[in-house]
Parts: structure tokens; C-alpha cells; sequence
């Protein structure tokens, strides 16, 4: 609206009450407008007299009828109504007066019913305005009432017929949706009596489903008593159980299920999403813990299934992974390639990074195979190799009552352990973020001297390799491998490669050998040998400088 300005008055008007109604805003509301905004009757009854002009608008199309209707002013209202029926040639002309519109489509009707006058909306529709009129967004008086919470004008459109299933807005919302979402129980309770229950709007949602996904408890009970369908689906075939399992709304959860919401049925085209996976994908461990109990347990390994891990660890919701594992989900899950493109719960948290929930899933037992391998070495970051060897030894302990009891770390599978040596073969440029790891925790560097290595590798990260190893005894195809790069100045060997080792190396190498080589590598262990101090480090290759490769 724009900004009022002082009216122009000529010099013989009168004034009342410290207000001038003799001119008119220029661009803005009339004096015959203003008064009836303000309640003044009896100024408004002489304006009419002196041949003011009640069908006036101004700059938002509002007329006195509409300032009067939505001030409520009842006394103003009568005085319009009965000035325009007096100069109406006709009653179409007086009803087209009574249900004129402003330019946002809004009728007097509408304003007085979404602001709650109640008089000023029965006044209107004994002089025929139109109940049903919407405005340029498709809404009603009845809608508006319903809106803004107004019981008594909504009981009074209802009795007079208004028409309670018409889809207004945008999104074809009906008044039970709106009285739902706007959490008017009172309203919901007066509605449910003849609207219909099952109103769907341009998503196919019902007003259930947004009692369920805004925590609307009393009007979620409403409409169930009333004869609402629990398990309806929207166009996504979400339900009213998912979606209050996704809000973590617990009550309306409890209830849906007490009247016989399926928490098994498939909520998603693409892959059996059920509530479960909401709730862990948002960590709502309340409603977790409730599904847990009524949800089929095939999610959990079955094919054509996805587990409630993938969500939890989706979501990083850690404490959705606890839960989930100490009610006995399988920390393997099983492979969602096909579905979400996921080979295993545990694969998606080492590629995301989520050291907490992985380190979880390592603890209950996932197994460690080559796609969740790949995120490891494929990344110039050992944080994750950290984590897998914090929870794996890369071979069986070999002593009883070390710490490997303690932790509850075990030890690798072969094919576990066969699986990292290829992927890590396959990531040699990242070497210097793994290599130092895997030999700290005990790899025997003859696993990687293989021929991919000699050939492919960089010449610093051979010599660093072979400084693990006897290299007078390296096998003669890998021999004549090197003595190739080194004709073809590929591969510069350290000077004592041209020798036989010295005792000292191979005395650490045969004690590797006897005890171990991953437990020669645990401080723990190595502080317990019968040797002098400075052969501790030595006996760990501390010696040895890893490379910038």
C-alpha cells in the first residue's frame, strides 16, 4: 500500500473527532474507505450523503467494502451495503457491488473471514455474497477461516454450504490440510464430519500424511478415529510411517503403528526404502528402537533388500550404527551395488571418511575385502589405513595374551590380506601415504617385491623396499628385472645392494623371522626383547628413511 498523504480539504469542511474526510488520497484509500477502516459510522454516513463515492478503489483494488470487511467494522459495513443497494439498478448490479474483488482476488467475504469477523461475515452472505469465491491463488473465505484458526466463522460457512473439498493453492491443498498442518484440532474435529478424508494433493498426499510429518499427535488421532487410511502412499509411495519415522516424530510413530501402519511396506520405487531407514538415516533412536521391533529382519541380509547400516552410515549417524549392531544387524549388510551403488556398509563409510562408524562396523566384525580396500589406498591419506590396522592384524598373533586379546583385534583373512596387496599394487603412486603403515604393522616386504613393482615402481621406493629384505637373496627373474632398469638408468640401486648384507641386517632379519615380523614392529613387544636399547629401534628399521615418491 502506498504511503498515505495529507488530503486535500477545502476550506468549509467541517472536522470530526481530529480526522478530515472531506478530500481523498490521491493514490491511495479514500476518505470513504478510511472511515469505514476506522469504524467512524456516523462520518461514514454523511460522506455517503454528501455523494462520496463508495465504489472507489485504490492502488490495491480495496474499496470501503473491503476496508470495512476486513477491520470488521459491522456498523461501516451496513452503511455500504445499504448506500450500494440503494444505488444498484439491479440486484446483479448490488451483488456484483457485494462480491467485487481487490486486485489479489480478495473478496469482502474472504478478508472479514480470514481475520474472524464473524458478524461481518454473516452480515455479507445475507446480502448474497458469493461463499465459495476464491481469490487469485485459489483460496476461499472457508479456506481462510480455516487458516488462521477461526472455529466459529468455519461452523458458520460450513452451515451455510460452503464447500469443504475444493483444492486450493498451488498445490491443491483442501481445508483438512490446511486445518492439519496449521495444527487446528478444534477445527480438524469440525471438518472430518463431512470433508473427505482421503483429499490428495498434487503430490497425492493426504492430510494423515502431514499430521504424521509435522508431529500433529491429536489431529493424527482425529483423523484415524475418523476412518482415515494409515498405509495411503503419496506419489513417491512414501507413507505417513515414514514420514514420521524421517521427522523422528515418536508419538505419532507409536500411534500409527498401534493402528496398523505397515512398517514393511515398501515406501520408494527405486529400493524397498521402509521406515527403518529414515529413522536411521536421521538418528532418531527412539523411533529406531520401535522399528527395530516390528520391521522384517529380511533388510537386514536379504537380496533385492538394502540394510538400515547404509542409511545410518549415509546419514553419519553413529549412534544409529550402535544401536543397529547391538540389535544384531549384520555389519556386512549386503551388496547394494545394483541398488544404491554401495558394495557394503562398511566400503561407504571408509569413502566418506566416517572414521567413528567404520571403526564400529570393523569392531562387530565387517569383513575387509577389495571394495572397501580401494577407498583405502586410492587417496594420498593414511587415516584410514590407521583405522583398519588399529582393527585388524595383518597376520594371526603369534603371541597368547598380548594385546590383540585385549582389543578384540583379529587378524585378516587370506583373502582379506590378498585382497589389500592387489589394491595397494594398483595404487603405487600413493605409496608414501601406505608403505610406512603396512611395514610398521608387520608386512613382510617380500609380499610386495613382485614383478609389478620392480617394473612400475619409482627407483626410491625399490631401494626402500629392498632395505626390508636380504637382497642377495632376491629371486633371479626380479634380479635381472632391476639389472634392466639400472642398464636403462630407470633404477639407481643404493651402494651396499652391491654387497652381500651385513651381519647386523641379517640378524634382524632372521629375528623377525623367529618371532614375527608384525610383532617385532609393536613397541610393546620389542621393549620386552633381552637387547640392549639402541638395537630396539634397530630391530624396528628405524634406520631406514622413507622416500619422497
Amino acid at each position: 500500500m502506498a504511503a498515505l498523504r495529507s488530503p486535500q480539504q477545502p476550506s468549509s469542511a467541517p472536522r470530526r473527532l481530529g480526522m478530515d474526510f472531506s478530500g481523498c488520497y490521491e493514490d491511495s484509500v479514500s476518505v470513504v474507505a478510511a472511515a469505514a477502516r476506522g469504524g467512524y459510522r456516523r462520518q461514514l454516513r454523511r460522506l455517503i450523503r454528501q455523494g462520496r463515492r463508495i465504489h472507489r478503489a485504490d492502488n490495491r483494488g480495496w474499496r470501503a467494502l473491503h476496508e470495512a470487511a476486513a477491520a470488521g467494522r459491522v456498523g461501516c459495513l451496513k452503511e455500504i451495503l445499504s448506500a450500494a443497494a440503494m444505488s444498484a439498478g439491479s440486484s446483479a448490479t448490488f451483488q456484483a457491488y457485494v462480491n467485487s474483488s481487490t486486485h489479489e482476488g480478495e473478496s469482502a467475504c474472504y478478508l472479514a473471514a480470514g481475520r474472524g469477523h464473524l458478524n461481518a461475515v454473516r452480515l455479507l452472505l445475507r446480502a448474497s455474497a458469493n461463499i465459495d469465491q476464491l481469490t487469485n491463488d485459489r483460496s476461499s473465505p472457508l479456506y481462510a477461516a480455516v487458516s488462521d484458526g477461526h472455529k466459529d466463522v468455519v461452523q458458520l460457512l460450513l452451515a451455510k454450504g460452503a464447500e469443504v473439498n475444493r483444492s486450493h493453492t498451488a498445490s491443491c491443498w483442501t481445508c483438512l490440510h490446511q486445518a492439519v498442518y496449521q495444527d487446528h484440532v478444534d477445527i480438524v474435529r469440525i471438518l472430518v464430519r463431512t470433508a473427505d478424508l482421503e483429499p490428495r494433493d498434487d503430490y497425492k498426499i493426504t492430510p494423515l500424511f502431514l499430521a504424521a510429518q509435522y508431529g500433529r499427535r491429536e489431529c493424527l488421532e482425529v483423523l484415524v478415529d475418523a476412518g482415515a487410511n494409515v498405509n495411503t502412499q503419496a506419489s513417491d509411495l512414501a507413507s505417513p510411517l515414514l514420514l514420521a519415522s524421517q521427522e523422528g516424530h515418536l508419538a505419532c510413530v507409536d500411534f500409527l503403528l498401534e493402528h496398523g501402519a505397515d512398517a514393511n511396506l515398501a515406501c520408494s520405487g527405486d529400493w524397498p526404502q521402509l521406515p527403518i531407514h529414515a529413522a536411521a538415516q536421521f538418528g532418531h533412536l527412539g523411533v529406531l528402537r520401535r522399528l527395530v521391533a516390528v520391521t522384517d529382519r529380511a533388510c537386514d541380509r536379504g537380496e533385492d533388500a538394502v540394510s538400515p547400516l547404509y542409511l545410518a552410515v549415509h546419514g553419519c549417524q553413529v549412534a544409529s550404527v550402535e544401536l543397529l549392531l547391538d540389535e544384531g544387524f549384520s555389519p556386512d549388510g549386503q551388496d547394494c551395488t545394483a541398488l544404491v551403488c554401495q558394495h557394503s556398509p562398511l566400503s561407504l563409510a571408509l569413502e566418506r571418511g566416517y572414521s567413528e562408524a567404520a571403526g564400529m562396523l570393523l569392531t562387530a566384525g565387517a569383513a575387509v575385502l577389495e571394495m572397501e580396500w580401494e577407498p583405502v589406498f586410492a587417496r594420498d591419506d593414511a587415516d584410514m589405513l590407521k583405522l583398519l590396522l588399529d582393527h585388524r592384524w595383518l597376520y594371526p598373533p603369534r603371541l597368547s595374551g598380548d594385546e590383540a586379546g585385549r582389543r578384540s583385534k583379529t587378524a585378516l583373512k587370506m583373502e582379506e590380506f590378498d585382497d589389500m596387496l592387489s589394491v595397494a599394487l594398483d595404487h603405487l603412486k600413493f605409496a608414501a601415504s601406505w608403505l610406512p603403515l603396512l611395514l610398521k604393522a608387520g608386512l613382510e616386504p617380500e609380499s610386495l617385491l613382485d614383478c609389478s613393482v620392480c617394473v612400475q615402481a619409482d627407483g626410491e621406493l625399490v631401494n626402500f623396499l629392498l632395505q626390508f629384505d636380504n637382497w642377495s637373496t632376491m629371486a633371479p627373474y626380479l634380479r635381472a628385472i632391476l639389472c634392466q632398469r639400472r642398464a636403462e638408468e630407470t633404477w639407481r640401486p643404493l651402494p651396499q645392494f652391491d654387497s652381500v648384507p651385513d651381519l647386523s641386517h641379517l640378524c634382524r632379519l632372521r629375528v623377525r623371522t623367529v618371532i614375527g615380523p608384525d610383532v617385532v614392529m609393536r613397541k610393546g613387544v620389542v621393549q620386552r626383547l633381552p637387547v640392549p636399547p639402541r638395537l630396539r629401534d634397530f630391530l624396528q628399521f628405524n634406520d631406514i628413511e622413507m622416500p619422497d615418491v
